[in-house]
């Protein structure tokens, strides 16, 4: 054995030190004491796989604010087309010219939130060079063109009469009052898919909380336009001609409030906890108590000027309320590797309980 000098700095070793060592050697050739693993412990605490290092599994949809912002305009827009037909339909020119203009205001300030969205005007305008049909994008480009191009005909022979048909149209007024009809009843057919595309385009992606919703949002956003479109009528027409508008209110009012409580109860029991904690949380139970009271506010004082518009505000603000509650929602959802992994798990075992175990998701190596 080797000395050095420095060997008389070295602490001393612990009595039995050596015994102990070559017992664990033995223990490694499987024999002697602790040979059977008893006295083995684990270097690390047994783990249960998240996510690398915490991170989102989904990348969160790269969506601002404006995009909640159209996915309102949009339910405003699409719910006032359909009310300027019925007004058309029944000879009420107020409530026509009200909602005709809604409408192309709502559109116009929706295709401006998603160009800023888009950063460029013509990534818009790309996106209408081809018709994909199982694309929920280039299926609402075309539809919110298409919609404007006929609401935006009907506004303006409405804006031409209001003016005193001061605009020079020249021999084009006699064009524009051939095709007004025509217009407006087209917008009307392209406004319920206008008002309900948005929730498809939500449920499209790999979101966990949008996509849990998938079978259900679009009559979420329907009842949501509704309330939206009614109610600003009620803010901007005479109760004398908004009475369509006062059942469409109610009705709205009610299938919101049923239409949200049937998705959550349909959605796994993790990706609908976003909807019901923070920021998401308030603005939804927000939307629910005023979308009660605006159609209760309809039903029973409508009637009255000062109610109606005080009902139609309480609405237009219930509609806001859900849109941005519901994007928000999702975003969180996105953040938090949670709301992937465990409906992820639970579908797996469902799947193999139900003998499904010959395929790609469910094979076992």
């Amino acid at each position: 054995m080797s000395t050095s000098e420095f060997d008389s700095f070295r602490p001393p070793e612990p009595e039995g030190g050596k015994r102990r060592r070559k017992g664990v050697r033995g223990a490694h050739r499987g024999g002697g004491s602790g040979s059977d693993g008893s006295r083995e412990m684990p270097m690390v605490p047994d783990a249960e796989f998240t996510s690398y290092y915490g991170r989102p599994v989904v990348k969160p949809a790269p969506w601002g604010h404006e995009v909640a912002a159209y996915l309102f305009l949009g339910g405003v827009a699409g719910g006032s087309g359909l009310l300027a037909a019925g007004a058309q339909l029944t000879g009420r020119k107020k409530l026509r010219r009200n909602t005709r203009l809604s409408a192309l205001i709502a559109v116009s300030l929706g295709a401006v939130a998603l160009v800023k969205d888009l950063g460029r005007p013509e990534r818009f305008v790309n996106m209408l060079r081809t018709v994909k049909l199982t694309s929920p994008m280039s299926i609402g480009s075309w539809i919110l063109s298409l919609f404007s191009g006929g609401i935006g005909i009907a506004a303006v022979a409405e804006i031409d009469r209001m003016t005193g048909e001061r605009i020079p149209l020249g021999p084009l007024r006699s064009v524009l009052r051939a095709v007004e009809a025509p217009a407006g009843l087209g917008a009307a057919v392209l406004s319920p898919p206008l008002a309900v595309y948005t929730a498809v385009l939500l449920t499209d992606t790999a979101t966990p909380t949008w996509n849990a919703a998938y079978r259900d949002l679009p009559f979420v956003f329907v009842s949501s336009a509704s309330l939206a479109a009614s109610g600003l009528a009620m803010i901007t027409t005479p109760v004398s001609e908004a009475g369509p508008a006062r059942k469409l209110a109610v009705i709205g009012a009610v299938g919101d409030l049923i239409s949200a409580r049937f998705t959550e109860f349909r959605m796994d029991p993790v990706t609908r906890e976003p909807l019901h904690h923070g920021r998401p949380g308030w603005l939804l139970q927000t939307s629910e108590i005023l979308a009660a009271a605006g159609g209760l506010g309809a039903l029973l004082g409508g009637h009255r000027r000062d109610i109606a518009a005080l009902s139609g505000l309480t609405l237009l603000t219930a509609s806001a309320m859900l849109r941005f509650g519901f994007f928000e929602a999702g975003k969180e959802s996105a953040r938090d590797p949670r709301y992937t992994m465990e409906p992820q798990k639970r579908r797996l075992a469902a799947r193999r309980a139900a003998g499904i175990t010959s395929d790609s998701i469910t094979t076992v190596d």
